[in-house]
Parts: C-alpha cells; sequence; structure tokens
C-alpha cells in the first residue's frame, strides 16, 4: 500500500477519534452506574494513581526527547509509544472513576480558586485539542516522514506536556477535598 494511501486511511481514523474520545468522554462523565441502579462499588482509590501516570507520561515525553536528541531513534519511539499507551490508561482509569464514584468539588477559596479553575479548563481544553496532535505525530513518524513528524512534535510535545503536568496539579489541588 502506497504511504498516501496509508496516509488517507489513518487521517481518516485520526479524524473519527478525535471526535468520539471527547464526545465517548463528556458522555460517560455524566454517567454514574451507582445512580443508575448498578452494585458497583466506587473506585475512590484511582485519582492518585491516574496522577501518578499523568506524571509519568510527562517525564516520559521529556526523556523521548532527550532519546532522540542523541540520536536514539529507536528508543524515542518506544518512549511515545509507552507515553500514548499511559495516556490510554489515564483515560480509562478517569472514565471509571467518574463512573462509579460522586464528582468532587474544589473547596478553596479567593485567588486559589481562580488559579485551580484556570488551570483545570486549560488542562480540559488542550487534552482535547491534542489528541489529534498525537495522532498525526505519531503518524508522521510511522510512515517515516520525518521532516513533518519533526514540524508538528515541535507543536505537539509542549501541548502534551502541558496537559500531562496540570493533571497533577489539578489532582494535588482537589485532593485535600476527596471525602
Amino acid at each position: 500500500m502506497s504511504n498516501l494511501v496509508q496516509e488517507k486511511k489513518y487521517k481518516k481514523l485520526i479524524t473519527a477519534l478525535s471526535i468520539i474520545i471527547p464526545i465517548a468522554v463528556a458522555a460517560l462523565f455524566g454517567v454514574n452506574l451507582r445512580e443508575l441502579g448498578f452494585d458497583v462499588a466506587p473506585l475512590t482509590f484511582l485519582p492518585p494513581i491516574y496522577a501518578f501516570i499523568n506524571g509519568l507520561t510527562a517525564v516520559v515525553l521529556i526523556a523521548a526527547v532527550v532519546a532522540i536528541k542523541q540520536g536514539n531513534r529507536k528508543l524515542h519511539e518506544q518512549l511515545n509509544t509507552f507515553a500514548i499507551a499511559c495516556s490510554l490508561l489515564f483515560l480509562l482509569m478517569y472514565i471509571a472513576y467518574h463512573m462509579t464514584s460522586d464528582s468532587t468539588k474544589f473547596g478553596g477559596e479567593g485567588v486559589i480558586k481562580y488559579i485551580y479553575y484556570f488551570i483545570l479548563i486549560t488542562h480540559i481544553v488542550l487534552s482535547v485539542i491534542v489528541i489529534p496532535f498525537v495522532l498525526l505525530t505519531y503518524m508522521r513518524a510511522k510512515l517515516g516522514q520525518f521532516p513533518q513528524h519533526k514540524k508538528i512534535a515541535k507543536k505537539t510535545f509542549p501541548l502534551w506536556l502541558y496537559v500531562a503536568i496540570t493533571g497533577v496539579v489539578v489532582y494535588i489541588m482537589i485532593a485535600p477535598y476527596y471525602a
């Protein structure tokens, strides 16, 4: 199959995933299985685990940049694949937590409340925006389109790193208010 045919196929998949993932997360975020009568235990142990995974993603992304700057393409690819797996694992745990547990309200007041909501909102918005960037960047590398990969990676990396780090910050700020 030619690169052009593969690219068109991947772009259709990337477009679909970039639309389906945020819609599915938003829809499932509003579903609480316990409120629907299912006998499931709240998965309240998950937030520190998925916050750790966000932190791990940030470290792995930085390690991937270091690896490519040192000319280690194979390690760079492995680390980025692992970062994608971490992001997917985070997403699954995040959905599972919100489908089984009541949402936690931030209890801070004053300036800290505005800081928290600014970080939370930018985290959420950029977590949606980064999806096609990550997938396009990965596709470019897989298709051997390294100049295009490098160009989009310069935008993807800071966005993805911000999302990973702010995920940890949001957890740290809201953790005192978990029931």
